[in-house]
């Protein structure tokens, strides 16, 4: 994927060589190195895998905005990527499947935003728990960056700081 900024302790980053392919269509032919599947083929890939007596296979995961995180509890620990989809920058349901997984599943692996993601949207994404974010092809990445960087305090809580800014102020530890 082309325009792909990462978080990491350093900071933001732009990444040139990202090895996922996206793979959008389960009758297209499968591309080689790691691939990004809906999760019907990824699940098919899975089960193939299983019968054949083989090891689960290392292929990522992309979620639809009606697709429920909560069935993938089972396959968490062994996933490496899922990435979440922006069919259009009103269709915020990724965000909430975000939050979901990183907060009641406790999944810690990378969560990716693609399809139309957009600047504005990125400091959100972030507070949603997206760690990497596939910009749309016609628009800048280094611009996009500066998305990231436009919010210093945050108000309510999120993925990033579970307690309010209230209760930080307050110095309250816990929540009640």
């Amino acid at each position: 994927m082309n325009n792909l900024i990462k978080l990491g302790e350093g900071g933001a980053r732009l990444v040139a060589d990202d090895p996922w392919s996206w793979v959008r269509e389960p009758a297209d032919p499968l591309p080689e190195g790691p691939l990004l599947l809906p999760l019907a083929l990824w699940r098919q890939r899975q089960s193939a895998a299983v019968l054949a007596g083989e090891a689960a296979s290392r292929d990522g995961l992309w979620l639809a905005p009606d697709d429920e995180p909560e069935q993938l509890a089972p396959w968490l620990a062994g996933l490496p990527l899922i990435a979440l989809e922006f069919p259009s920058f009103r269709d915020g349901r990724a965000y909430s499947q975000a939050y979901l997984l990183r907060t009641r599943l406790g999944w810690q692996g990378e969560l990716r935003a693609v399809g139309d993601v957009l600047r504005d949207q990125l400091s959100h994404m972030r507070r949603c728990g997206f760690d990497a974010f596939a910009v749309r092809e016609d628009k800048s990445v280094a611009d996009a960056l500066k998305g990231l960087q436009g919010i210093s305090v945050l108000y309510g809580r999120s993925v990033l700081e579970p307690r309010p800014l209230f209760r930080r102020r307050l110095g309250a530890d816990k929540e009640e």
